[in-house]
């Protein structure tokens, strides 16, 4: 380790453009190295030839993975080989301006004997709504959950004016076991119904 860091970090671009964050990212992460494409030679430390393939090789070999890319690549990427979430390295979704373009969390729902429902929580970056990011963080993380074996995920307070997270909870197969009335009260709409939201594993 140097520091906090570990020592294996592999820092992955998918063509010349993120190769200029890659390279002040691998500046900055010492002992790290750049991956990049075959089909643009630059200054790569390791080279691949199709991406998915090698991002789900590095995983399965216990490199950390800083990827200047669509977290969904990563995401896809990583999934066939997730199994348990508190031992596998770290995955990072960077767009090639450096931004962090959302997070997620998975957490158990209650303590104790409800401690096999999972909860989780996202944020998104309102500049990159639109692409795909929460959809793409929403299936990974139900995948961790089912990995890490929880049997059911639910979600404790979804504004019902939340339309957009609404729909995309209810195509991935959450359904609204009951509403609050009047259970949150959003800045400009006033008191609005606040839903539960439940699926199985």
């Amino acid at each position: 380790m140097t520091g906090l860091l570990p020592e294996d970090i592999a820092v992955v671009v998918l063509g010349p453009t993120g190769g200029v964050l890659g390279r002040r990212l691998r500046t900055a992460l010492p002992g790290s190295r750049l991956h990049g494409p075959r089909t643009y030679p630059d200054d790569w430390d390791e080279s691949y030839e199709r991406a998915a393939a090698h991002i789900g090789r590095l995983f399965e070999a216990g490199h950390t993975i800083v990827g200047v890319c669509a977290a969904g690549i990563l995401i896809r990427s990583v999934a066939p080989f997730l199994a348990k979430k508190r031992e596998e390295p770290a995955v990072v979704a960077v767009a090639e301006d450096g931004a962090v373009v959302g997070t997620a969390e998975l957490h158990p729902n209650l303590g104790g004997p409800g401690a096999h429902i999972a909860n989780a929580g996202f944020m998104v970056d309102p500049a990159h709504a639109g692409r795909g990011v929460g959809r793409a963080l929403a299936e990974h993380t139900i995948g961790l959950a089912r990995a890490d074996g929880y049997r059911a995920m639910q979600f404790n307070a979804v504004a019902s004016t939340n339309t957009v997270a609404v729909a995309l909870w209810q195509s991935l197969g959450f359904e609204i076991l009951a509403t609050v009335p009047e259970g949150f009260h959003h800045p400009d709409k006033g008191y609005v119904g606040l839903h539960i939201m439940y699926r199985r594993l």
